[in-house]
């Protein structure tokens, strides 16, 4: 462990991100906040920290816990940090809604045969015009 250690790297140390470089990205892009602002990819990330990272639909709010520079397995890397009660309730209803939503949409059974796609191109053509 040290005493100070860069974004990018505590970021991917955390296993936020599968790499410095998508670290460094993200953070550039304005996808990262740390504690409510943009930062730069070299700001030194410092005990309690609140920081927003994107991951894939969700976004974690977390908040420091320890410091470190070594990308380690899952288990050790989530003790560098703390995810905030509000973080989690707001992924779960954000997961609950995205299921209701998939679930409603009505998929269907089969790719349409040649028939089928020809009826379909008619009828957008018909729309079309």
């Amino acid at each position: 462990m040290s005493d100070s250690v860069r974004l990018d790297k505590w970021l991917w140390a955390a296993r936020f991100f599968k790499t410095r470089a998508l670290a460094k990205k993200a953070i550039e892009g304005g996808k990262v906040h740390y504690d409510g602002g943009r930062v730069k990819t070299s700001k030194n990330v410092e005990l309690g920290a609140l920081i927003r990272v994107p991951q894939g639909w969700d976004i974690f709010e977390v908040e420091v816990i320890s410091l470190s520079d070594q990308r380690r397995g899952a288990p050790e890397a989530r003790k560098l940090y703390a995810e905030t009660e509000e973080s989690v309730q707001r992924r779960a209803k954000e997961a609950d809604a995205r299921r209701l939503t998939n679930e409603a949409m009505q998929h269907p059974l089969k790719r349409p045969d040649k028939k089928q796609r020809r009826d379909i191109q008619r009828f957008q053509r018909q729309q079309g015009d």
